[in-house]
């Protein structure tokens, strides 16, 4: 018997059998007109793989900002109920980090690819592992789950409601302030700010701009790289 989870009020939950991807479903879901909130999710034990469907009413350029708010929210999931010396922190520009090894991550896509355009729905899906991935443990020392890092007491049901919450109020602090407040919460959990990167390309990842787009210093020149850029194509 599946169990829903305890989604907070503006938030439904819709269950997806393991063998689907919930990332898929809500995306054939929202073409197809579901209503705005609506989580997708299974119930696998082995992995939490969730996904949200929005409804912006901004351009595309602003919409996407919300990956940052579905990463705020997942990082602070984690901060509360994982044991407290296991930090969480970002890549750019959609991993999470546990302990300093990647750790699952965000997904998303809309149904338009200019930044000007304005989208009919957004989902942003997280994709966070529990239990290894096939190997043995360290045999990919750059990779982890959430069992390996000693979080062995949190179930995918717990971190998915969690999840529903935090991102529910970062969304609420988005809406109420922009983006600002946003990029100071996520700045601090950037492992890789100010560093040198290799990928999206090589380059000193100097910040974010006020749009949220990184700012990839290579020489004397400075451009900019859009979170659009990464988005799952449908």
């Amino acid at each position: 018997m599946t169990v829903s989870p305890r989604l907070p009020p503006l938030f439904t939950g819709e269950w997806v059998p393991n063998q689907t991807d919930p990332f898929d479903k809500a995306v054939s879901r929202a073409i197809a007109g579901v209503d705005s909130g609506t989580i997708f999710y299974s119930d696998a034990v082995d992995v939490l793989r969730a996904a949200l469907v929005l409804a912006p009413e901004t351009s595309l350029e602003e919409a996407v900002q919300v990956v940052y708010v579905a990463q705020i929210g997942l990082a602070e999931s984690l901060g509360a109920l994982a044991p407290p010396e296991v930090p969480v922190f970002f890549q750019w520009p959609d991993r999470i980090k546990v302990n300093g090894a990647v750790c699952g991550g965000v997904r998303f896509a809309a149904d338009v690819s200019e930044p000007s355009a304005h989208p009919n729905w957004l989902v942003v899906g997280i994709d966070v592992p529990f239990l290894p991935v096939g190997g043995e443990p360290g045999e990919t020392p750059n990779q982890t789950c959430l069992h390996e890092e000693g979080c062995v007491e949190i179930t995918p049901m717990a971190l998915l409601e969690s999840w529903s919450k935090h991102t529910l109020l970062w969304l609420t602090y988005y809406m109420d302030s922009g983006f600002e407040r946003i990029h100071n919460e996520w700045r601090p959990r950037c492992d890789t700010l100010g560093k040198m990167i290799d990928l999206p390309k090589p380059g000193l990842f100097v910040g974010l701009d006020e749009k949220g787009r990184m700012l990839l210093r290579q020489d004397v020149m400075t451009e900019t790289v859009s979170l659009i850029e990464f988005a799952e194509h449908v």
